[in-house]
This record gives structure tokens, sequence and C-alpha cells, in this order.
């Protein structure tokens, strides 16, 4: 019987030996084509390209805000238009002017900036595939399992595929917010596509509304409220990221908030996150009006 389970043993440690050895050979050959298909100057001039267009994004957002005044006028005149309250709007530039009036108007600028990039990127590549998911089951249940992973996968990993295919910078830091905020934008715009009445489709249908039509004046005006909420997670998704994203060289209050945890600096830290959350109240107020505007005139 020992003899039986002693011959057994050496045969799964052997099995367990090549299986690794197997695993390791898979390892070096994907690193060898990673090296040989994606680190030749070809591939590395798209990569360039891609990180030109979204550092021009971001510097473009960072002029527009260049000076204070701009800042918070801007920032008033859209909590206005989307509110139509003047206690709200007034209460956002008082927040602004405290986060100036601590000495992180270039760093807000900057978190704006990044937020911003990736919530408009975020925006437009996840409603049309939310779109795409919602026009069938198929559709649906190929893309479900690819949002699951990207919202169950740590948030630090996003870091590495980022610091990968680009320096060390504002790319890797919009790249990763992408990733970590877009997937509730393509969920919530299939949900809600997929929730609107079957009696008002039928209707559509009924009408000799091609598919194009009962979208664009049927579905997606009834869905722009949920669609909405989707963008409104997308931004503090994308705010959530931002001390994460300061590991990857990006310059703003995440780094601030790194930089006073990393030196115990009890002072700043509290000063970088009240900036935060000020500005995730902000936004997160901006987007609710707006949803709300926009399911009233639906």
């Amino acid at each position: 019987m020992n003899d039986f389970h002693s011959f057994y043993y050496k045969k799964l440690k052997l099995c367990k030996i090549k299986f690794t050895e197997y695993l390791n050979l898979i390892k070096s050959s994907s690193v060898c084509w990673l090296q040989k298909y994606f680190f030749n100057d070809n591939i590395k001039g798209f990569f360039d390209v891609i990180s030109a267009i979204v550092d021009g994004i971001v510097s473009f957002i960072v002029l527009v805000l260049t000076f204070p005044p701009a800042l918070i006028l801007i920032v008033g005149i859209i909590a206005w238009f989307s509110s139509k309250k003047w206690s709200f709007t007034i209460l956002s530039m008082i927040g602004l002017l405290f986060i100036l009036n601590l000495g992180y108007r270039q760093e807000t600028m900057d978190t704006l900036a990044l937020v911003l990039t990736s919530v408009l990127i975020s925006i437009i590549v996840g409603i049309p595939l939310g779109i795409w998911a919602s026009q069938s089951e198929k559709k649906a249940r190929i893309i479900t399992p690819i949002l699951d992973f990207m919202q169950t996968m740590p948030a630090f990993v996003y870091l590495i595929p980022a610091l990968f295919f680009f320096e060390i910078g504002v790319m890797p830091g919009v790249i990763s917010s992408v990733i970590f905020a877009m997937p509730p934008t393509i969920r919530l715009t299939n949900l809600d596509i997929r929730e609107v009445p079957a009696d008002l489709v039928e209707a559509a249908n009924a009408y000799g509304s091609t598919t194009k039509q009962k979208l664009f004046k049927v579905q997606l005006p009834l869905a722009t409220k949920t669609i909405m909420a989707g963008i409104n997670q997308s931004i503090m998704l994308s705010l959530s990221m931002v001390v994460i994203a300061s590991l990857a060289g990006a310059p703003r209050l995440g780094a601030e908030v790194y930089r006073a945890v990393s030196r115990l600096e009890v002072d700043t830290g509290f000063e970088a996150g009240i900036s935060i959350i000020i500005l995730a109240i902000i936004l997160d107020r901006i987007t609710q009006y707006f949803g709300n505007h926009s399911n009233q005139r639906a």
C-alpha cells in the first residue's frame, strides 16, 4: 500500500513539475511575442499618437481653466444651468473659492482635467457599447463578462498595462481611470434601453419606424435619466482613481494625498481630501440635475 502511494506521489510530483515548466514556457513565449510586436517602432508610434491626443485634451482643459475666475465662473454657470437654483450655484462657487484659498488651484485644474478627459472617453466609448449590447441577448452575453472583469479587478492593477504601453505621467492615469469608470455607463445604458416599455416600442414599430428612428426618438430619450446616472457613477469612479493615478506620476490632488500619507502629514492630507470631496459633490449634483431635467423633457 505504501509503495502504491509512493508511486502515485512521484507521478503527481512529476506532472506538477511538467505543468510548471509548461506555464513558464507560455509566459516566456508571451513576453517574446509582446517584445516583438508591441515594442517595435510602428506600434510605439501608434501609442505615441494616442498619448499626444489625450495630452492635448488635458492641456486644453487646463488652459481653459488657467485663470482662477474662469474656473469659478464656468462651474457657476454650469451649476446654474443644470439646477436653476441660486443656492446650489453660490455654494458651488464658495466651495471652489475654499479650494483656491487652500492653495490647490493648479492641482484642482489638473484633477478636473483628468476626470473630465476620462469621463469624455468613457461616454464616447461606453454609450455606443451599451446601445450595441442592448440590441440582442447574444451581444449582452459577450460584453457582460468583460465588464465583470473590469469592475472586479483591483484598481491598482490597471496601472500595469497603462505603464506597460505608455510612459509615466498623465496618460497611465487617464487610461486606468477610463477602464475603471467605463462599466457603469455601459451597463446602465444597456439596462435602461431594454427597460423601455414594450408598448411604446410596439407603437413605434406599428408606425413603421426604422431601428435608428426607434432608438433615437423613443428609447434613448426615455433612457436619458438612467444614462446620466451611469455618467454620474463614471465621474465618481474617476475621482476615486485620482490617488491611485498619482502612483503613475500624475501631478494633482491625488499626488498630494499620497505624499501626505507617505510622510504622515495629516493637515496636508486632510486639505487635499476635502478638496476632492468638494469637487465630487459639485460634479455629482450637476450630473444629477442634468439627468432630472432630461427626464422631464422626455
